[in-house]
């Protein structure tokens, strides 16, 4: 079973009813005991850096996913849920997060785009990875103002182009982020959520 973590911030619900419709047994829930009984967790986010590690760190949970990251078992963040799990962010300030990726939180340059960059963006990848089975390099629906401007190379999977060159899907060992919302994602998106869910069954690294 997979456990959303509820810690004020995030789209719950819709990450929630995408797992339903593919059948993937799930809880939402804010509770260390709760979470630490399940198979795989899935940290989503919507909103500001600081404030979502300010409420992970009120209800313990930033200790709790450390820990449970380092037991190896399967730990997917979605949108700010990703940008957590790098080690600093440059939004309103400069704030700690998970520190379970290498890498620093940037906002994007503004140019020739618009800051948020809110749409539908192509993958393009960069290496093979269970998670990336049976995808194309098709689009995926993104909603962001920051992104991992610097990460270790190797942690890099797959990366959107938007003025700069944006990671889209990173992780290490059984640590995996998505910038871009695969619940919203149609067909690639639902299977990127199959990939999670059928490596955490098998207790397979996810990346």
């Amino acid at each position: 079973m997979i456990g959303i973590v509820d810690y004020g911030m995030g789209n719950l619900f819709s990450v929630y009813k995408a797992l339903e419709r593919l059948q993937i047994p799930c809880i939402i829930s804010d509770s260390e005991e709760e979470l630490k009984q399940m198979k795989g967790i899935i940290l989503p986010g919507v909103g500001a850096f600081k404030d979502a590690m300010a409420l992970l760190k009120e209800k313990k949970l930033n200790q709790f996913l450390t820990a449970y990251a380092n037991s190896g078992r399967p730990l997917l963040g979605i949108c700010l849920g990703m940008q957590l799990l790098f080690e600093v962010s440059e939004e309103n300030g400069c704030h700690e997060g998970l520190g379970l990726l290498k890498g620093r939180v940037t906002r994007i340059p503004e140019g020739s785009v618009k800051v948020p960059h809110m749409g539908w963006n192509q993958l393009r990848f960069h290496r093979r990875s269970p998670m990336l089975h049976g995808i194309e390099e098709g689009f995926v629906y993104f909603v962001h103002s920051y992104y991992a401007s610097e990460m270790q190379r190797e942690d890099l999977l797959a990366s959107a182009a938007y003025e700069v060159e944006v990671p889209a899907i990173v992780g290490k060992r059984n640590v995996v982020g998505m910038q871009f919302h695969p619940e919203k994602s149609g067909t690639a998106g639902m299977q990127l959520l199959k990939n999670f869910a059928k490596a955490m069954e098998r207790s397979e690294a996810v990346i």
